[in-house]
């Protein structure tokens, strides 16, 4: 079964700021002779990670809410120079935004199970159904 991580994207006001702060992130690794790959780095590694490689995403918590995805490519590990482990998730630049589904504050990351996880915009826009923004308003007032 294809299993998924949410996480707070601490700091980031909106999808198209976390966009942004990637591109930097990448642009700044080229422009440093490394390899042109996206990281998230946590201390932590998953241990379920070959269900999250099976097709899993990261799903990024912006203010308060579930708001866009991205496709996990790898989870590499390493030690830092003191000796300590820590985990590079690599990252599909690509991102896929999502209905807004409400998120209450974690630390770290929790597994998310695909059948858990919110539906793509593109899914929705697909199936005719209302448009994102119009089915959030609905939502935050209570008439969906």
């Amino acid at each position: 079964m294809t299993l998924n991580l949410v996480k707070l994207a601490v700091g980031i006001d909106d999808v198209d700021h976390l966009l942004r702060v990637q591109r930097r992130r990448l642009d700044a690794a080229a422009q440093a002779g490394r390899s042109r790959h996206l990281y998230h780095v946590t201390r932590n590694r998953p241990r379920r990670a070959e269900e999250l490689l099976a097709g899993g995403s990261i799903y990024w918590v912006i203010k308060g809410r579930i708001r866009v995805r991205q496709r996990l490519l790898a989870i590499e590990g390493d030690v830092d120079d003191e000796g300590r482990r820590f985990c590079r998730l690599v990252l599909d630049p690509e991102l896929f935004r999502t209905e807004a589904w409400p998120h209450r504050a974690i630390q770290g990351w929790r597994y998310l199970p695909a059948p858990e996880a919110p539906p793509d915009l593109r899914a929705i826009a697909a199936a005719g159904t209302l448009p994102a923004g119009l089915a959030e308003e609905l939502r935050e007032l209570g008439l969906l």
